[in-house]
């Protein structure tokens, strides 16, 4: 069945990224926003991880968002809820720090717009494990627009997490597509990779490939932006 749908990775695929340094750095950040606040900063980046290993580990119940936020405020108390508007303004304004630790990649704006004139349908597959303002504002950093994409999943619409094939399920529900006609692109091998156990085809780009588990992915397709581009159009 001919592709109708590319599926893209934000983090390290859309936006070059080395993961590490760009979370240092924005925790940094959060944690001066956060210090008037009471929140100890030695702490906090751990406990917005227990946040995220929340997330993680939803089994569907409820939304990603409620599943952050029942964790911190298990750790901070239900006063902690009460904080939620600010770590929106973060997000909003000094979040906008961390683009310096960012890489940009004009191949990965020009793609996504060949695609959409060559009628494809081009949906956010990103991890949604931040909100809706901070996937945003890290779509532009691309040099895109949130408007061009068909769908985007953020922490208050997704249900799941990326490795957890039912993440991809979701998505495919909510835009009425079926694996067949999908393409996900990514550059985490574990975590992208996952699409596949629904039977969506992956293919890897390797500018900032994350393969911690060592997996062989010779034969899985995968390379550069111009290596994805001639693979799609040979389809």
């Amino acid at each position: 069945m001919k592709k109708t749908t590319i599926l893209f990775d934000l983090d390290g695929t859309l936006l070059p990224m080395d993961q590490d340094l760009f979370t240092t750095t924005y925790f940094k950040d959060l944690a001066v926003k956060l210090a008037p606040l009471g929140y100890d900063p030695h702490s906090l980046a751990g406990n917005i991880w227990a946040g995220v290993a929340a997330m993680v580990k939803n089994d569907g119940s409820r939304t990603n968002e409620a599943a952050f936020w029942e964790e911190f405020s298990h750790i901070y108390g239900e006063k902690a809820r009460d904080d939620a508007p600010v770590f929106e303004d973060f997000y909003a304004h000094e979040f906008e720090n961390a683009r310096s630790v960012c890489g940009f990649s004009p191949q990965a704006g020009e793609t996504v717009r060949r695609l959409k004139e060559l009628g494809y349908r081009v949906v956010l597959a990103t991890n949604p494990i931040f909100p809706a303002v901070a996937t945003r504002t890290r779509i532009r950093w691309t040099g895109l627009e949130p408007e061009d994409f068909a769908f985007i999943t953020t922490y208050e619409n997704s249900h799941y997490s990326k490795p957890n094939p039912r993440y991809f399920q979701e998505v495919l529900d909510r835009i009425g597509c079926t694996p067949a006609e999908c393409l996900m692109v990514g550059n985490d091998v574990t975590e992208d990779g996952a699409a596949g156990k629904i039977g969506v085809e992956v293919f890897f780009l390797t500018d900032c490939l994350i393969n911690q588990a060592g997996q062989d992915i010779s034969q899985t397709p995968h390379g550069s932006w111009e290596d994805l581009m001639a693979y799609i159009l040979k389809q």
